[in-house]
């Protein structure tokens, strides 16, 4: 009995540390020290309303943003009336790829529409702009897409590429740890100071 008493007692203990205690003061931490981050980075538009995760990529169609890389998952951005709960590419917070074979013939056919969108937009097809990422949610693009883009989004929004080239550098984060991974631009971040720029003056 004493053996079991004490097995039940360090249960309850290892249980109140791991299940209790460390999880409030991650949270106590996240909200004081790091609220945006602790809450999703979620970013707001000149309304103040919600309209995305700096985490997570989205669709922009508009020539005056600049373009995300394409996702297998459409970044699980569908409307309820578009949402198939049968399907479980639709649902929310689904990510992955496509695992279609190179030489799959649906993996081309998308391949070719895509590059043949980017060369009508004026856009030079690079990579990232072609192949979707690995998570289906990636929220950067190379900053050589970015300048890629840059000339249409200046036409598209009557301004000179001098004035938006700036933004592109403030967005580009750096190598994780400053050895893993490329520089990326932050594709959300960038468009929302697109409209910061130019938002009119009160």
């Amino acid at each position: 009995m004493r053996d079991i008493t004490r097995s039940i007692r360090i249960t309850f203990v290892l249980w109140l540390l791991t299940a209790v205690i460390y999880p409030a003061i991650m949270i106590v931490i996240g909200q004081v020290f790091f609220p945006f981050q602790a809450n999703g980075s979620i970013v707001q538009n000149l309304e103040g309303q919600n309209v995305g995760s700096a985490l997570i990529g989205q669709v922009f169609t508009s020539p005056q943003y600049f373009q995300s890389r394409p996702s297998s998952v459409n970044y699980s951005s569908f409307t309820q009336q578009e949402r198939d709960p049968e399907n479980i590419g639709q649902r929310t917070g689904v990510s992955g790829a496509s695992n279609l074979a190179p030489s799959n013939p649906d993996l081309l056919a998308r391949i070719n529409e895509t590059v043949s969108q980017l060369e009508e937009s004026g856009i030079p097809p690079t990579a990232d702009l072609v192949y979707a990422s690995g998570s289906g949610l990636d929220p950067h693009i190379t900053v050589e897409a970015a300048f890629n883009q840059l000339e249409r989004v200046a036409q598209a929004r009557n301004l000179s590429p001098d004035e938006i080239a700036p933004l592109i550098a403030k967005h580009t984060q750096g190598r994780f740890l400053w050895v893993f991974g490329e520089p990326g631009v932050n594709v959300l971040n960038l468009n929302r100071e697109l409209d910061v720029l130019q938002a009119p003056l009160e």
